[in-house]
């Protein structure tokens, strides 16, 4: 395995926040160019998670942009590349690859990990039986996720198939096919996630191009630190929240599997980040090896 990802470049969807935006810095701490996407933008965001915001003691505004990921890709010592792309439109995503190929002539990485579930999720509805859940967060969980996957993936293979190389990793949840109880189009989404890497891995092996689904444990993205009143300097004062993890321990996995040699042995895998911890040696942000998380 190496970390030095210099030279490479890598497409990081929905990297405004969370997951994405620690995958993204990452992988520029690796050396790796990042295109960052997604909606939220310094000219303007979206209007699709108002409702959302509108749930009392909740964040006034969605945290990040795609140009403040993009300035933290170059700060840390790779090359950052703000692109706006609502990952729900093909047409707009196509554009984006077509850039990527004419400007870079080449892909890498694919990080799959758009994602529009916070777009209906409500306080009165989460943990509740399905027979009580709207019907919306089909279209929020399935259409502006697992769809959008679909989309990125359908753009990204011939240009990964016509170099015969490259990764596609799908950000997901799985904790050993245990029902997320209470949150079933939660549970469908990443379940058809899962598959989709390995179906895409099974369809793009003879080309040599891998596709993995990774799982990170429970994530302290600025949603999660917002929902229980603290920040990332003192979320150990607050014990729900011992269990968790950093979002760039997720990042940390992404940079080893991109620079994994042996990467195709893992294709089509779910893969969690506490496993990938141990095997390749890297840590969390503060040093631990954080376990894997168990419901």
């Amino acid at each position: 395995m190496s970390n030095d990802l210099r030279g490479r470049i890598a497409i990081v969807t929905g990297a405004s926040r969370g997951a994405g935006r620690a995958i993204a810095h990452e992988l520029g701490a690796a050396g790796a160019t990042v295109y960052v996407t997604g909606r939220s933008s310094r000219s303007g965001g979206t209007d699709a998670y108002a409702k959302f915001l509108a749930q009392p003691g909740g964040l006034a505004a969605m945290p990040g942009t795609i140009e403040d990921t993009a300035d933290e890709v170059t700060a840390a010592g790779g090359r950052g590349v703000a692109v706006r792309c609502d990952h729900t439109d093909p047409e707009q995503v196509r554009e984006l690859f077509a850039r990527v190929e004419r400007d870079e002539k080449r892909l890498d990485l694919l990080v799959n990990n758009a994602w529009g579930g916070h777009e209906t999720l409500t306080k009165d509805t989460l943990d509740a039986p399905f027979w009580k859940q709207s019907i919306a967060h089909w279209e929020s969980m399935l259409a502006h996720g697992v769809r959008n996957h679909v989309i990125a993936c359908q753009a990204a293979a011939p240009m990964l198939v016509a170099q015969r190389s490259g990764l596609i990793v799908t950000t997901t949840f799985w904790d050993r096919d245990r029902y997320v109880k209470g949150n079933l189009f939660y549970d469908l989404a990443k379940a058809a996630m899962n598959r989709l890497a390995f179906a895409v891995a099974e369809e793009l092996r003879p080309y040599g191009v891998a596709s993995v689904a990774v799982a990170p444990g429970w994530m302290r993205t600025e949603i999660i630190l917002a929902a229980f009143g603290t920040d990332e300097a003192h979320w150990r004062e607050v014990p729900p929240l011992a269990r968790t993890e950093s979002p760039r321990y997720l990042g940390r996995a992404v940079v080893a599997l991109a620079g994994d040699a042996d990467v195709m042995a893992k294709s089509g895998r779910v893969l969690r980040v506490a496993d990938l911890a141990r095997e390749h040696g890297f840590t969390d942000i503060d040093g631990r090896v954080v376990a894997a998380f168990e419901m």
